[in-house]
């Protein structure tokens, strides 16, 4: 219980860096998952 309580109050003191990087990591995976179909899309196109 001690590190629950713990973790609940560091929590908010980074919660707004936390946000700022799951955002970016989630545009990287999107970016990430639209290059591949678009390359996968060339790649049938071209044959």
């Amino acid at each position: 219980m001690v590190a629950k309580q713990a973790y609940k109050s560091a929590k908010p003191r980074k919660s707004k860096r936390e946000r700022r990087v799951k955002v970016v990591i989630y545009i990287m995976v999107i970016a990430m998952v639209l290059s591949a179909i678009t390359t996968g899309l060339a790649m049938f196109a071209s044959f």
